[in-house]
């Protein structure tokens, strides 16, 4: 019997995206690989959406050529990777995320921080999160909120000046 590769795969927006994907097919493409999406579920319960979610990208995931399974994790995607990880279950880690000033998992430098909890290197995988599908998604992406210009730099950035504040 030949030796199959086992992955860890931990991503939440980013989870059914072509750069991800992309990044497991050529992973696949050396050897015999089971990939597992660990999807943490979203705060506040709503684990219906999030497992129905996880099967639809489990399926892509399998039209796309790929052995996957997948599993729900706890909302924290440290406390997620924690409950799941197991050396004797898997080979690797992917840890995919937005990109850098967008991702939350990104400011918390959760691939690091995985690194050091199951002592094994951790691939970084940086992807766009997947359009939008018609009529809404409830698990969209929040919208990019910038920071507050400090006062007196509306004039210099020509933005309107707020008056009363």
């Amino acid at each position: 019997m030949a030796w199959k590769s086992s992955v860890l795969v931990v991503a939440n927006q980013t989870a059914d995206s072509p750069e991800l994907i992309e990044a497991l097919r050529e992973r696949a493409a050396r050897g015999d690989t089971e990939f597992t999406l660990l999807l943490p579920r979203l705060p506040g319960g709503r684990s219906e959406e999030a497992g129905s979610r996880l099967e639809a990208i489990v399926a892509a995931w399998r039209e796309a050529g790929l052995e996957a399974h997948g599993e729900l994790g706890d909302s924290d995607p440290v406390v997620a990777v924690k409950e799941a990880w197991d050396p004797s279950r898997f080979d690797e880690v992917v840890i995919s995320t937005l990109a850098t000033g967008v991702s939350k998992w990104l400011q918390v430098d959760l691939p690091h921080r995985v690194e050091r909890i199951i002592g094994t290197a951790v691939q970084h995988v940086v992807a766009t999160a997947a359009a939008e599908p018609s009529g809404g998604d409830a698990q969209a992406a929040p919208a990019v909120r910038k920071p507050p210009a400090a006062p007196g730099l509306e004039r210099w950035l020509g933005a309107p000046r707020r008056r009363g504040s």
